[in-house]
């Protein structure tokens, strides 16, 4: 009987274990599914859109094959390109490297993924193949959109971008994005759009029987074990030596009369009764525990009653406010902030304005354009100072939809405490224009910024006439310039702003107008005259229903003569830009000053504006004519 049961506990813990396996191999399901597209477009741009993408959860593999084939074919006598000839080929010419650039041309790949407003925006007026998921066929649909343009410039390098792939015949790629955001695909801009792709999910395949039966079987396998020691174990004690009685044989004892006993009441079974009956109410709790056991492993456990509506009704029901669009996410703007950086400082060593308008623009394109030239000039003018890396420590972007597009940013340097943080304002004129920076700001050693959202919810930018503030911003730095013109004496509205920590007013403030008046020879006069520019005045709110104001004001200073024969003097950039160092005219010095505030709300209207940052430098100079 023991080598039965060993036998049996065998039979179970391979069975177990064999079936454990096949759950996992033989019966397991496909882990993945994989939904292909073939088109037959000329349009230059496919959009493969959020629903697509999403149609099956898990993370999206794409597969795109390139190749579209330009112009004629190929004469039956010449080899493909890259192809082994059947016989000797002659030498290469012009035209046929021509040819084969053309061919690597038809291969290229170009995909990019952003938000769907974006790659539309980028889109704009050209055709394009737009790939989306028709829930109730279960298959993806294409539409081919047709546009005004039938060309597009390349994608790569856009700042529009979540990430970007390139390659060449055939371009693989693994993203995992949420609905709102698609997928572009280009050749070279110019034919048609790559016109095979396939989009591949994993499936979530389980096997909860796998690991119970699997389990079970090993478990099987060493009560299997031990039975059959046990066997082995009882057999060899049956086989020992036995001692023999010398009494003899036993006889067989006489039975004893049996005992009347009367019957007891009936068992939980009913009418069973006696032995038999108090092994089967002994086998009742058993079974219900395999019963139980048994239904802890199958697939979804053991469900007693279907749930309820208010147990199933989840928050999951109420519909869920959508965020605002921002112009960028916060990893987006540190990738703008760098590549901004990197080609101002690129253009900074080279004194290249070409190079730097493709980053700047505005005020920040002006002093640098200035600079440049005066060190064209002379040699031994230094470079304006460079934009910090290193971190990105505040980004607000424009809450917006369409273009323009700004945000604002702080950089600092975290490996040099000397090097003084950077407010940084980034506009975006059109989808397909990098993002320039238009204003770079220095902010004061002791500014405090005020409390903004964060990246992800971004900002109202606000127009310059807002009702919202207790000053309009348009009018914030036409009175600063009276400020540092006239003082506290003439400017009207001198109160306004807050002079604690203005360390600009020291620099060209009216005490040190009136300082540098007093220092010129009594042969020459000079003069001062400022204005608020034309340039855009950029208001963000911030949490406590403030606002941030950058704007920009250019300062004059003209130094004359005033006896006859006596020369006005220049030196360094004035020089270098008015091209004179000596006039009998005059020399006219224009400096620009980039200036950011923090205006309170409305409801604090007696809280003082404070200059948070500014920066300031000279931009024009000229002889008087």
């Amino acid at each position: 009987m023991r080598f039965i049961i060993a036998i049996v506990l065998f039979v179970v813990a391979f069975v177990g274990i064999g079936l454990g396996i096949a759950e996992r191999t033989v019966f397991a399901e496909a882990d993945r599914v994989t939904e292909t597209v073939e088109l037959d477009s000329t349009a230059p741009v496919t959009v493969v859109d959020g629903s697509a993408l999403n149609a099956f959860d898990g993370r999206q593999t794409l597969a795109i094959l390139g190749g579209v084939q330009a112009g004629p074919a190929p004469e039956p006598s010449a080899a493909p390109s890259g192809s082994p000839s059947a016989s000797p080929s002659p030498a290469p010419s012009a035209s046929a490297s021509a040819e084969e650039a053309a061919a690597s041309e038809t291969d290229a790949i170009a995909a990019a993924y952003g938000t769907t407003i974006d790659v539309l925006g980028w889109v704009g007026e050209s055709s394009y193949t737009l790939v989306t998921w028709d829930a109730e066929a279960g298959e993806l649909v294409t539409e081919e959109i047709t546009g005004a343009e039938s060309t597009v410039p390349s994608p790569l390098g856009s700042d529009l971008w979540y990430g970007e792939f390139d390659g060449a015949g055939e371009l693989g790629l693994t993203v995992n994005v949420p609905e709102d955001v698609s997928l572009l695909i280009v050749s070279d801009g110019t034919l048609p759009a790559p016109q095979e792709f396939s989009i591949t999910w994993p499936l979530d395949v389980t096997s909860p029987l796998a690991t119970p039966l699997t389990v079970g079987g090993f478990a099987a396998l060493l009560l299997g074990l031990l039975a059959l020691i046990w066997a082995l174990w009882h057999m060899r004690k049956q086989r020992g030596p036995r001692r023999k009685s010398s009494r003899g044989p036993r006889m067989p004892r006489v039975p004893k009369p049996s005992r009347y006993r009367p019957a007891k009441s009936s068992t939980l079974l009913g009418r069973a009764k006696g032995r038999r009956a108090a092994r089967r109410v002994a086998l009742l709790p058993l079974g219900l525990a395999g019963a139980l056991l048994l239904g802890a492993c199958s697939p979804s456990g053991a469900v007693l009653t279907e749930p309820t509506e208010a147990a199933s009704a989840t928050a999951s029901d109420e519909p869920e406010a959508e965020l605002p669009h921002v112009a960028v996410t916060g990893r987006q703007a540190e990738r703008v902030v760098e590549r901004v950086a990197a080609t101002v400082a690129e253009a900074d060593a080279a004194a290249n304005g070409d190079l730097a308008s493709s980053r700047l623009t505005g005020p920040a394109l002006e002093l640098r354009q200035a600079n440049y030239a005066a060190r064209a000039n002379n040699g031994e003018i230094g470079a304006l100072p460079a934009i910090p890396t290193g971190s990105v420590d505040l980004v607000l972007p424009q809450q917006t939809e369409i273009w323009p597009r700004q945000v604002f940013a702080v950089v600092t340097n975290p490996d040099d405490e000397t090097v003084a943080p950077v407010g940084l304002v980034l506009t975006q004129a059109s989808p397909r224009e990098q993002y320039k920076a238009s204003y770079i700001v220095t902010l004061e050693p002791q500014a405090v910024l005020p409390e903004v959202p964060p990246a992800s919810l971004g900002t109202a930018f606000l127009p310059p006439d807002t009702p919202f503030l207790p000053i309009q911003p348009a009018t914030i730095v036409p009175s600063y310039a009276e400020v540092l013109l006239l003082g506290e004496a003439g400017a009207p509205n001198f109160e306004l702003f807050q002079a604690e920590g203005d360390s600009l007013r020291t620099q060209i403030g009216f005490e040190k107008k009136e300082e540098r008046r007093a220092a010129i020879p009594s042969t020459a006069a000079i003069d001062f005259t400022n204005a608020a520019s034309d340039a855009e005045v950029v208001t963000m709110s911030t949490l406590d229903a403030g606002a941030l104001v950058l704007g920009y004001l250019t300062e004059t200073e003209t130094v004359t003569p005033v006896q006859s024969g006596a020369a006005v003097n220049a030196s360094g950039a004035v020089a270098a830009l008015a091209g004179v160092e000596s006039s009998e005219r005059g020399i006219t010095a224009t400096y620009g000053v980039q200036l950011l505030f923090y205006v309170p709300s409305l409801e604090n209207p007696d809280d003082p504006v404070v200059l948070l940052g500014y920066t300031q430098g000279l931009v024009a100079a000229s002889e008087v004519p």
